[in-house]
């Protein structure tokens, strides 16, 4: 799952206006950010095969425990810079990745960092069903392209009427286009 991530960021946005459209994208990408900079150093690597093909060894990036302490970290960034429930969003944001990738990834998803104790990785596999898998991630950009519109039209009033509609379009376009490049 890659693209279902923003739709988390969208319906953030309808809930928490004040927090940045651009702050939110990133968030929901924090963890493979994270991964990516890993990545570079040599600490954790995957192996691509399509959709849902991916072999990801992110024993760091995508541990719970990591997945917390980013999220924590959001929580007090957010907080200083828009306010406690703002920041509470934001790290909420952050640690959906996580979650999302438990429902999607065959079991790679460990507790601690680096698999600390060798304990069972996590993952419940809708990978192994591309079509739901696909489907869910649609529902989720759906969902939060619904949740994103309604705010734009509901609670955005400086917005012309045209802004609100182009807001709206560029969206689902960027989702439609995220979407299609997951399945690439």
């Amino acid at each position: 799952m890659f693209a279902g991530h923003f739709g988390i960021a969208a319906a953030a946005k309808a809930k928490a206006p004040m927090l940045p459209l651009w702050v939110l994208l990133v968030a929901t990408q924090l963890i493979d950010i994270i991964f990516f900079l890993f990545y570079a150093l040599g600490l954790e690597w995957m192996e691509t095969t399509g959709y849902g093909g991916a072999t990801i060894h992110a024993f760091y990036s995508h541990s719970l425990i990591v997945a917390l302490l980013v999220s924590w970290i959001a929580v007090l960034i957010g907080s200083k810079k828009w306010g406690r429930g703002n920041g509470w969003v934001l790290g909420a944001v952050v640690f959906s990745h996580w979650l999302l990738d438990l429902l999607v990834h065959r079991p790679d998803l460990p507790l601690l960092p680096g698999n600390i104790g060798n304990m069972p990785l996590l993952g419940f596999g809708l990978w192994n069903m591309p079509v739901i898998s696909l489907c869910v991630e649609a529902l989720l950009l759906l969902g939060g392209w619904f949740l994103y519109t309604r705010y734009v039209w509901r609670d955005d009033s400086r917005s012309t009427r045209l802004k609100r509609v182009m807001k709206s379009t560029c969206m689902g376009i960027f989702f439609v286009c995220m979407l299609l490049m997951d399945t690439l």
